[in-house]
């Protein structure tokens, strides 16, 4: 498979109470501009816009999201999905061999057993002044699961890959579909996640032996 996973820096949180007294709305746009000494048509002014259009954007059928800008909201969000009471683990791409920028072709090595997730949270990295992350939840059914690839270069992958098994509801004009030549609901949608975006699921429900005697 030809495949790029180009590592890129993000800005850290802030502390919550910093990051909520900012105001975070299109209306505020001019204001955020001044406060970051940013210009509307720089390419951070330019990614400031995109994603404050993103976050206020309306969800997709069957998406339940969020932006948080603090680990503090960013776990409320995973606790509203996923429950108050559930213990959690975490997934990532993660990359043993430390390039993983270039577009080269990698061989497929590995693939895990399905990760256990009735349900997930999905959190990407925003361009932005300082951490906000794009969180959601889609259900419409998916397979979770990790990819052991290597590259031509010698680059070492372990991706973590997500398969939408009903993509009938997803927007029309997503330059996915554009990409892979298909339309909602043709056929389920696979994707890697990139580095540096998370994934949130619970931790699988403990057996108890039965006993035989």
């Amino acid at each position: 498979m030809t495949l790029q996973f180009p590592i890129r820096e993000y800005a850290k949180f802030l502390p919550r109470k910093v990051a909520d007294d900012i105001p975070f709305s299109k209306s505020q746009v001019p204001s955020l501009l001044d406060l970051f000494s940013l210009t509307k048509d720089s390419p951070q002014g330019q990614d400031m816009i995109d994603v404050i259009n993103q976050c206020e954007f309306p969800p997709n059928k069957g998406e339940t999201k969020a932006c948080p800008t603090s680990l503090e909201s960013m776990l409320e969000f995973v606790h509203s999905v996923i429950g108050s009471e559930t213990n959690y683990s975490t997934h990532s791409t993660s990359h043993p061999t430390p390039s993983g920028a270039r577009l080269q072709n990698y061989t497929v090595l590995d693939i895990s057993k399905d990760i256990y997730a009735p349900k997930w949270v999905a959190c990407h990295p925003r361009p932005y002044p300082y951490a906000l992350y794009y969180c959601h939840y889609l259900d419409i059914g998916s397979k979770i699961f990790k990819v052991l690839l290597k590259g031509e270069d010698g680059d070492i992958m372990n991706a973590l890959g997500i398969c939408h098994l009903d993509t009938s509801d997803m927007n029309p004009n997503h330059f996915i579909f554009d990409l892979l030549g298909m339309k909602p609901g043709d056929a389920p949608l696979c994707h890697f996640f990139p580095v540096k975006h998370i994934l949130w699921v619970p931790r699988p429900p403990v057996t108890t032996p039965v006993s035989t005697m």
